[in-house]
């Protein structure tokens, strides 16, 4: 009996030319299509006039629609994964049954194809060669905070009634770091928007943004930890001397070349241990 694998198929974001031949070719290969949602994923395959057979797969069936895909492949059957737009298992369904195909000794095979994250970080005008994508943004300010603490560039998915808050989280730690949102991407209405942190917090509180959204941040600015300690120590002092927090931290920010921003987020951090 011959052994089937399983094949990830990443599906566009948005405008359905930019599907791949290999995509395509392993849809109409396949003996059954895993899809997140059949009547979305139908749209696509209509287009393309792919007529394989649908089976539901998504967040709320993944344990055991994977136990029962895993057994299909091992009779032989070839299953097609695909999400409702992009790379399934990024922010989508697929992990567990990857690693069921995994654990079972069977074949996965992953096609290349669209992806927002990618797009969107390109797009950016911001550095990539070193960048960490953290899916959508946690809703806790504080650990909103930790997240653009990071010093590479960051990609995040955020919901547009989100938009504003967060960038006011970020503007709070340092306003003019650079922000590019890039809404409904490769869509009819596609936009990118690139500005500080400060700027598009107030554009967006203005009037939110509609569509699917990518936020692209740069790096946090990389700062010593001895360079930070004495600087920080300078800032406890004046402030215990009654001078205000955020107009000393820039004071000791002129003096030490430490950033005004990173110095307020050490000392607030300090006061809350």
């Amino acid at each position: 009996m011959s052994v089937g694998r399983l094949v990830v198929c990443p599906t566009p974001i948005g405008n359905l030319e930019d599907v791949t031949l290999r995509v395509l070719a392993a849809l109409r290969e396949a003996d059954l299509i895993a899809c997140e949602d059949t009547r979305h994923s139908r749209v696509l395959l209509d287009r393309y006039g792919v007529s394989g057979q649908l089976i539901s797969y998504h967040e709320h069936n993944e344990r055991s629609r994977a136990t029962e895909l895993v057994k299909r492949m091992r009779e032989g059957s070839v299953v097609a994964l695909v999400s409702d737009a992009g790379m399934p298992l990024v922010s989508d369904p697929g992990l567990v049954l990857v690693r069921a195909c995994v654990a079972a000794g069977l074949g996965v095979e992953v096609l290349p194809g669209p992806s927002a994250a990618l797009s969107a970080l390109v797009a950016s005008a911001l550095p990539a060669e070193r960048w960490r994508f953290v899916g959508f943004l946690p809703r806790k300010q504080g650990e909103m905070k930790r997240v653009f603490a990071s010093t590479e560039t960051l990609v995040a998915f955020e919901s547009p009634r989100r938009v504003a808050a967060s960038l006011e989280v970020l503007a709070e730690l340092d306003p003019e770091r650079q922000v590019a949102v890039c809404r409904e991407l490769t869509k009819l209405h596609e936009e990118i928007v690139r500005g500080p942190a400060a700027d598009l917090a107030a554009r967006y509180r203005a009037e939110a943004p509609r569509g699917e959204i990518v936020l692209v941040v740069a790096p946090a600015p990389v700062v010593s930890g001895g360079d930070l300690q004495a600087a920080l120590a300078a800032l406890q002092r004046l402030v215990e001397a009654g001078a205000k927090p955020r107009p000393a931290a820039g004071v000791v920010a002129e003096l030490t070349g430490v950033a005004a921003n990173a110095l307020y987020r050490a000392l607030t951090e300090s006061r809350s241990e």
